[in-house]
């Protein structure tokens, strides 16, 4: 088991569970990241101690230096923070939790370091899938998947004795708040509306990724580079109970689901104590008082960001990083209430399909240039430029 973390975006819903996990297990925090939440940051640290904190946004670390400045703590900040956070020698796992684009350099700093990494920033592999797993590779770490569907995945490949018989992934989907309604009905939902997720308790972009459908999609994208499974054998099933997690299914058509209670602190405890397991915060799963379990087809129609994201991962290249880029900052426009609910999954579509095809990816630049463009054609597309 893992005995010293360094957690990126400790302050968000990931990074305070992850720190819920901590507690139980008796483990040492030697890092700890985040945007602006100064407040929280600084009552993480009075209680964790870690010797390093990083906070990204200038201003507020400045404000953080301050407030902590009878502790021996030391803060630094910026995208060049995250990364000393990411590569600090006394952890031997880091979890980034980070929301959006920003992980992508704090997770190849911290391979690059030699560091497993628990990853819950769908954005890292989205967007830098080809440059992150070749560095995983070169530098002989692992990663450890944190979003509930790719731990469920994984937990269920323990018992797979050799990949060749794994047939297919199915990735169980929520359905959102938005499930069976048409396009007609999702044209005129407001952002508290698409923030009532029937199941979890997420981040407000992770929620709405989830109304949309778009975090399905991205997950297809992270699952195909994690599992190196071609997208054509990695399914969706919309399952409204979320107990069922994601199953595998083998050549002889046997099917492995993980379930559990709709918590992630049980895959964000696994990521951590793999390969063991202890004792959780996580209530006991009774199937009983669920009585029953349903599962549907994906609207691929009404929900278009599931659908130009596999499109997205069957041209490869930065096409991802594009459809990625575009849905962060159309998420952004719709909860400013600028542009419709709607209106999301166009733009990440239109986006998308404006990348030029480039098959190889080299370096974090090409990423970062294709998610500035698509950004861009989304905000010019809309006329917030």
């Amino acid at each position: 088991m893992k005995r010293c973390l360094s957690i990126l975006g400790s302050t968000g819903s990931i990074g305070t569970q992850t720190l819920d996990v901590v507690r139980g297990l008796g483990l040492k925090v030697c890092a700890l990241a985040a945007n602006t939440n100064i407040a929280l940051l600084e009552s993480q640290i009075r209680e964790f101690k870690p010797e390093l904190a990083a906070v990204f946004d200038l201003d507020a670390a400045k404000k953080l230096k301050t407030a902590v400045a009878d502790t021996p703590v030391r803060v630094v900040a910026g995208m060049d923070g995250l990364c000393e956070a990411a590569a600090i020698g006394s952890a031997d796992l880091v979890l980034n939790s980070v929301v959006g684009m920003v992980g992508l350099t704090p997770t190849l700093a911290a391979i690059n370091a030699g560091k497993d990494v628990a990853l819950a920033n769908k954005e890292t592999l989205v967007a830098g899938g080809a440059l992150v797993m070749n560095a995983v590779k070169r530098n002989a770490v692992k990663i450890f998947p944190v979003d509930s569907e790719h731990s469920a995945v994984f937990q269920c490949l323990q018992g797979c004795p050799d990949k060749r018989m794994l047939k297919r992934i199915i990735l169980t989907a929520s359905g959102g708040p938005f499930f069976g309604k048409s396009r007609d009905e999702l044209a005129h939902v407001t952002p508290q509306q698409a923030l009532k997720h029937p199941n979890w308790n997420m981040g407000a972009k992770v929620t709405i990724d989830s109304a949309t459908m778009m975090n399905k999609g991205l997950e297809i994208i992270e699952a195909s580079w994690l599992f190196d499974m071609p997208a054509s054998k990695i399914s969706v099933v919309v399952h409204r109970e979320s107990v069922i997690h994601s199953m595998i299914e083998y050549e002889d058509n046997s099917v492995i689901a993980q379930l559990g209670l709709p918590d992630m602190r049980i895959p964000i405890q696994y990521a951590i104590t793999w390969p063991q397991r202890f004792p959780s915060p996580v209530g006991r799963l009774s199937l009983t008082d669920y009585g029953k379990l349903t599962f549907f087809e994906p609207d691929l129609h009404t929900f278009t960001c599931l659908s130009a994201c596999k499109k997205a991962i069957e041209r490869g290249g930065l096409a991802p990083a594009a459809a990625n880029g575009a849905n962060e900052v159309a998420v952004k426009l719709f909860l400013d209430g600028r542009i419709s609910f709607i209106e999301i999954g166009e733009l990440v579509r239109k986006a998308m399909e404006n990348q030029p095809d480039v098959q190889t990816v080299s370096s974090v630049d090409d990423i970062l240039n294709a998610d500035k463009n698509a950004r861009n054609y989304v905000l010019n597309a809309v006329g917030h430029l």
